[in-house]
């Protein structure tokens, strides 16, 4: 699967996108998880200052 991802990423409307990973901490366990999303380059800050969805 990560060679798709890979692969469309190199493409030149994949060059618009990048790959955010954001640490969420569990309410009820308080261990820590891993959110990937892809994102529009120009709203990565937004999204990352924006807080967890």
């Amino acid at each position: 699967m990560a060679k798709k991802v890979v692969a469309t990423l190199k493409t030149a409307t994949g060059k618009d996108w990048a790959k955010v990973i954001r640490a969420v901490k569990s309410e009820k366990t308080g261990a820590y998880t891993f959110r990937e999303e892809m994102v529009p380059v120009d709203k990565v800050q937004e999204y990352i200052t924006s807080g967890v969805k």
